[in-house]
């Protein structure tokens, strides 16, 4: 359904600061019915190549192809089976009520609301807004005005949607819904969802698959589950009272399994991969060579935040 082949996009100076590469060489394709996440922290490029898939920037180079479709001859036949949500929920009218946003925007489909008001009824329903069908939008919480932004991108019957951060800001049940809904919608109805997110419990709930971004290139294109088995390794946690010292921090640099999670004057907590055991005790020699004092070693679960850590600041991963 997607095709992206070495994109390229570099924004021109201004107001005295140099061009920024923001997309360099990106290239990944995207079956039918998949869930992929697009990761990558703030600057990396991901909101850059979303908006590229979407029309609403031209790469310097490369090439797009949305269901065959190659993106950049034929837009609008490309685009014609895509929707987005972008920055947020933002794309529905907050004087209309639920329903009447849904009925707009099929309107807008080129498609009558009578003759659909049976598919209306169905998304009411699937995101849980029946009971609030005649509110304002701007009366909905921030949860409802987010189901019924992904329900307006559905309506279409699109069969690539795009979403930026669709759980951005809200509560852990509203987040919870979401990602049920949509792993839903993908297994029910075979569209395929590409979403960005900072959030890695979405990544680990949801996607079965993730593409990271840093720097405008590619790290790792791999499925969730094989990124978990190949970092499943033991990992520490040891809380020590007080701040490091410069020594002890330059020391913990060069120890590439060490990540200092959090520092203050009254505590500080780093995390330790131990790939080999000797590390453990390199580590603690080094917090002894300060006089620090552990207050806890404890064992973690290897999560997908950890393992989004490790590949940015090391560089990447080979699938």
């Amino acid at each position: 359904m997607i095709k992206v082949d070495s994109l390229v996009k570099t924004y021109p100076a201004s107001k005295g600061n140099p061009p920024v590469k923001a997309v360099d060489g990106v290239s990944f394709e995207i079956a039918k019915g998949e869930l992929v996440g697009l990761l990558g922290p703030n600057g990396a490029g991901k909101t850059s190549t979303v908006k590229m898939l979407c029309g609403l920037v031209r790469p310097d180079a490369g090439r797009i192809y949305l269901n065959g479709q190659d993106l950049l001859a034929k837009r609008s036949m490309a685009l014609a089976g895509v929707s987005a949500v972008l920055e947020g929920n933002r794309n529905i009218y907050w004087r209309l009520t639920t329903r009447e946003n849904l009925e707009f925007f099929t309107a807008l489909n080129g498609q009558d609301p009578k003759t659909l008001v049976s598919q209306i009824d169905h998304y009411l329903q699937f995101f849980n807004l029946s009971g609030k069908a005649n509110v304002e939008a701007r009366q909905l919480s921030r949860g409802m005005q987010q189901k019924l932004a992904i329900a307006v991108a559905l309506i279409s019957g699109s069969q690539v949607v795009l979403l930026d951060e669709p759980t951005l800001g809200l509560d852990v049940q509203a987040s919870y819904e979401i990602r049920q809904l949509l792993k839903t919608v993908v297994t029910e109805e075979g569209r395929t969802i590409v979403l960005t997110t900072h959030d890695m419990n979405v990544v680990q709930d949801t996607c079965e698959r993730v593409v990271i971004i840093n720097e405008g290139r590619i790290i790792a294109d791999e499925l969730v589950k094989n990124l978990l088995d190949l970092f499943r390794v033991r990992v520490y946690r040891i809380v020590i009272q007080g701040a490091l010292t410069d020594e002890q921090r330059s020391a913990l640099a060069n120890i590439p399994a060490v990540i200092i999670e959090s520092e203050s004057p009254e505590q500080t907590s780093l995390s330790v991969r131990l790939e080999d055991s000797s590390v453990l005790y390199e580590v603690i020699g080094v917090l002894g060579s300060g006089n620090s004092l552990i207050e806890s070693i404890d064992q973690e679960q290897n999560n997908f935040e950890r393992i989004f850590l490790e590949l940015v600041e090391g560089g990447g991963h080979s699938a």
